[in-house]
């Protein structure tokens, strides 16, 4: 067997066993992975997933528009997020590959931006998020807003999860004033949503 033949046997191997042993085609997957997008963005969306052992990223279907999904988790969610921010998802993998903690990945995310080895979050980007349960909020939209606070921005910062998972949330404003503040946005309303 050459070499190449060996990658694709493991990619193939690792596609099989992430999907639960073939229990959805690849095309299924595909369209349970933008189901958090908008309409007119899933069709364009990149669909891709990582390798558990290296951390390499599969490209399941390459896209054509500026968003990227990557199939349901073993937690239960399925996110997009904007391509410009691929190699900053990409850098986690490895580092979660490696067995890091959360805190070191993130620790390590900061120095490789203060490095330049990887860009900052894109002020105003929006990340799309599903959850398949109704304990948390089901689909959410988040905007990332480094370093902003909500007096800068004029953004309530009342917590909204529990309205939201009554169906009637609205957005809010969180970890204001550090790199990962965020507005929360919960979708109200759709059969993915939480129900009232």
């Amino acid at each position: 067997m050459t070499g190449f033949q060996r990658i694709i046997s493991v990619l193939l191997i690792g596609l099989f066993t992430s999907f639960q042993a073939g229990a959805q085609s690849v095309d299924e997957v595909i369209a349970a992975a933008v189901l958090p997008l908008p309409e007119d963005l899933r069709a364009g969306a990149t669909v891709y997933t990582y390798d558990p052992d290296t951390g390499a990223r599969i490209v399941l279907r390459a896209g054509s528009n500026q968003v990227e999904c990557q199939p349901k988790n073993d937690d239960g969610f399925t996110r997009c997020s904007p391509v410009a921010s691929a190699a900053r998802r990409d850098l986690s993998a490895k580092l979660t590959a490696q067995g890091l903690s959360a805190d070191e990945i993130q620790a390590a995310l900061l120095a490789a931006e203060k490095n330049g080895t990887i860009k900052p979050r894109v002020f105003g980007s929006l990340s799309y998020r599903l959850y398949d349960k109704s304990d948390r909020i089901q689909l959410l939209w988040v905007v990332s807003l480094p370093n902003a606070t909500a007096a800068d921005l004029g953004m309530p910062t009342g917590p909204q999860r529990s309205n939201a998972l009554a169906g009637k949330g609205t957005p809010w404003m969180m970890r204001e004033g550090t790199p990962g503040a965020h507005l929360m946005i919960p979708i109200n309303g759709t059969s993915l949503s939480n129900q009232p």
